[in-house]
């Protein structure tokens, strides 16, 4: 078309010449052929129909004039070297400003009848408003209008610039400041917002998302677009993702020394037993990324085992140096067997029973995987020569209250009896709740909210504590860094979040009304639950690490006979005892575990009482426990 016009405009106006018999058919076609083939030599070499012109911005239209200016010098160049009359100069001037104009108008027009098209019928798209109208949110808006598979309106945008308050972009307003958005919402038909600003402060977004859960419309976020590398033509809109809950955490992520762990890792073999849950598999994939000598993956479960050895070959390549074994840490011989045949160097033992009222009510399956579980893959890690041996914990396992976490405490104890011999360096992370994994609370809050509720809590009062599963992975991997032998390492993990408030929270931020048209329901704890978990870090015996973040919890040995004493006893009484047999030994090992009654009668009084709820004074953990005593030597 561009070719068509330029040997149109200038045919016209030699048109007189022409009639009049000026000159001749032959001559005049030769020379706009000449300035056609002129303007079409830059045109490519600039590329000018690689671009999509939905997209195109000022340097499109620039490098357009210039290459019809280049093909123009060109032709006159030619013109002036042959020495031909200068009226073919003149008219070629004109005859492609003329063409150059009609082009950009048929660009303009197109741009015009797609924006009309579609914009032209409101039924089933969601008025938008956008929060940024910097370059992000500029670029956003125009992908937005000009995309005809949108299914949002822009309605207009908010900002707290003075200077672009009350302006249009694109035809959109800017309202202002952001902190008034919403009086500025109220009664528009914005039912959707997008939070285009992407170099937001921890604090400031938890500010903005606070704001917009008061709206009751839908949130949405635009993820960074040079996160994302976006390639040219392809739309910032396809980056605007639903809100993640992390996002409400109001804290940066934890950050740690990737060049120790990559020094750690790097050349080794490697072992994660529970590796493909969800701490496990993070773990593998962190690991792949540092170059071991061979990562062993040991799990019980074969699908989810089977999609990790997929994807991390995928990723890496078919020759990456991995091994996956089907095997339980139950599995005394064939954890042995494991350890002779690979050697690994390191070892992350992630394999456990996690779900607390499950384990309460079959007591002696979580003795059996946690604690002997721990107990056969930590002697074999020592018995082979692993040079380190990190165990995964949790903060459950502080002043537990239920059978899970008396059992993650008994973990923590096997390897401070383990210490003693041997050259392996054992160590203990210790976190929180964790953001995304196997059971999760906030897949089946986004579920429920999905089937129009109700949403359900255990207690109107309980709070947790939260962090993701890449913070997660990367504490055990860089506590594993800074092991010696016997320490636990915990997280300093902000501050904790009412379960309530995350609830309506998510409910709001997804354009709906808590208890209005979604329903919260209070089901009541669970067994085992307590409404609070202990501050981590609330410790006289935690001194802080190299890194800010993770704090470590000095231990001391426990002698290994006594050690085997434990367990004796404990194995005895899971072959010959009831589960009330396995309660009161549990209680008997560990002193610091108390019924979740006693501790949330505590809690509750406080609520009461209008004072913040707080754990009550942490009790010793002592290595050597005085029911030592009462049990006979075997």
């Amino acid at each position: 078309m561009d070719l068509f016009l330029v040997f149109f405009c200038n045919f016209i106006l030699f048109l007189p010449h022409l009639l009049r018999d000026d000159i001749l058919l032959l001559n005049l076609c030769a020379h706009i052929g000449l300035l056609t083939m002129c303007m079409l030599v830059f045109q490519l070499i600039f590329r000018i129909y690689d671009s999509l012109w939905r997209y195109a911005e000022s340097r499109e239209y620039l490098v357009m004039l210039v290459g019809n200016a280049l093909g123009l010098t060109l032709y006159t160049a030619i013109n002036l070297l042959i020495h031909a009359s200068p009226v073919w100069i003149s008219r070629a001037v004109t005859g492609t400003m003329l063409a150059l104009l009609l082009m950009l108008a048929i660009r303009f027009s197109y741009r015009i009848y797609r924006y009309r098209r579609i914009g032209r019928s409101a039924e089933g798209r969601s008025y938008v408003a956008i929060i940024g109208a910097g370059s992000t949110g500029a670029t956003l808006l125009g992908d937005l209008l000009g995309s005809a598979g949108s299914q949002y309106i822009p309605f207009c945008m908010l900002d707290d610039a003075p200077e672009k308050r009350n302006k249009k972009i694109q035809g959109v307003p800017v309202f202002g400041p952001i902190d008034r958005m919403q009086e500025l919402l109220q009664n528009t038909p914005v039912s959707e917002i997008i939070l285009a600003i992407t170099n937001l402060t921890p604090a400031r977004r938890r500010e903005i998302l606070e704001l917009c859960a008061r709206t009751n419309c839908r949130l949405h976020i635009l993820s960074d677009p040079v996160s994302q590398l976006r390639e040219k033509g392809a739309s910032l809109a396809a980056n605007v993702r639903e809100v993640q809950i992390e996002d409400l955490l109001g804290r940066k992520p934890v950050e740690l020394d990737n060049p120790r762990i990559a020094e750690f890792i790097r050349g080794k073999t490697v072992m994660v037993t529970g590796g493909s849950g969800s701490i496990g598999s993070e773990l593998c994939r962190q690991i792949a990324g540092y170059a071991p000598r061979r990562l062993i993956v040991v799990d019980i479960a074969e699908n989810s085992s089977y999609e990790l050895q997929h994807d991390l070959l995928h990723q890496y390549g078919e020759d990456f140096p991995l091994a996956v074994e089907i095997a339980s840490v139950r599995d005394r011989k064939k954890i042995d067997r494991l350890f002779s045949h690979y050697r690994p160097e390191l070892v992350f033992h992630a394999a456990a029973h996690k779900h607390v009222p499950l384990m309460e009510s079959c007591p002696e399956e979580a003795v059996k995987n946690n604690v002997f579980g721990t107990y056969y893959t930590a002697l074999a890690a020592r018995t082979y020569g692993a040079e380190k041996f990190v165990l995964i914990s949790t903060d459950k396992a502080v002043n537990p209250t239920n059978i899970m976490g008396a059992t993650k405490q008994l973990c923590e104890m096997v390897l401070q009896g383990l210490r003693n011999e041997g050259s392996t360096e054992f160590a203990v992370v210790r976190f929180g709740n964790v953001l995304g994994s196997n059971g999760s609370v906030i897949p089946l809050f986004k579920k429920q909210i999905a089937y129009g509720g109700p949403v359900t809590i255990t207690d109107r009062r309980i709070i947790r504590y939260f962090m993701t599963i890449p913070e997660a992975v990367q504490l055990v991997l860089e506590a594993g860094s800074f092991a010696k032998s016997g320490e636990v390492f915990v997280l300093d993990m902000g501050e904790p979040v009412k379960i309530l408030d995350l609830a309506e929270k998510l409910i709001r931020l997804s354009g709906h009304t808590p208890n209005g048209d979604i329903k919260i329901q209070e089901i009541g704890l669970r067994p085992g639950e307590k409404l609070f978990e202990e501050l981590l870090t609330d410790n006289a015996n935690l001194r802080r690490t190299e890194n800010e973040k993770i704090y470590v919890e000095e231990r001391l040995p426990i002698p290994t006979s006594q050690l085997e004493n434990y367990l004796q006893y404990l194995s005895e009484t899971l072959e010959t005892g009831t589960r009330a047999d396995i309660f009161r030994y549990l209680h008997r090992l560990v002193p610091t575990f108390r019924t979740p009654d006693e501790v949330n009668a505590e809690a509750i009084q406080a609520f009461q009482a209008e004072e913040k709820p707080a754990p009550p004074a942490a009790q010793p953990l002592h290595p050597m426990p005085e029911a030592a005593r009462l049990i006979p030597a075997k």
